[in-house]
């Protein structure tokens, strides 16, 4: 098993754990009714995805 040599020490510990901070998901607009959509999804609002009707929403 590998042991480390010397020990990991605070700032390159904590430079490594920088980059695992939780960001909040993207946002984008749909083109049919303009609303927040998330990306590479059906518009929950409308229902069309690529220009397409999905899903009946009325």
């Amino acid at each position: 098993m590998a042991v480390p040599k010397r020990k990991t020490t605070r700032a390159t510990r904590d430079a490594r754990r920088a980059t695992h901070h939780v960001e909040a998901p993207s946002r984008s607009v749909c083109p049919q009714c303009h609303e927040p959509k998330l990306p590479h999804r059906v518009c929950p609002s409308c229902g069309y995805y690529d220009g397409r009707e999905i899903i009946d929403t009325e």
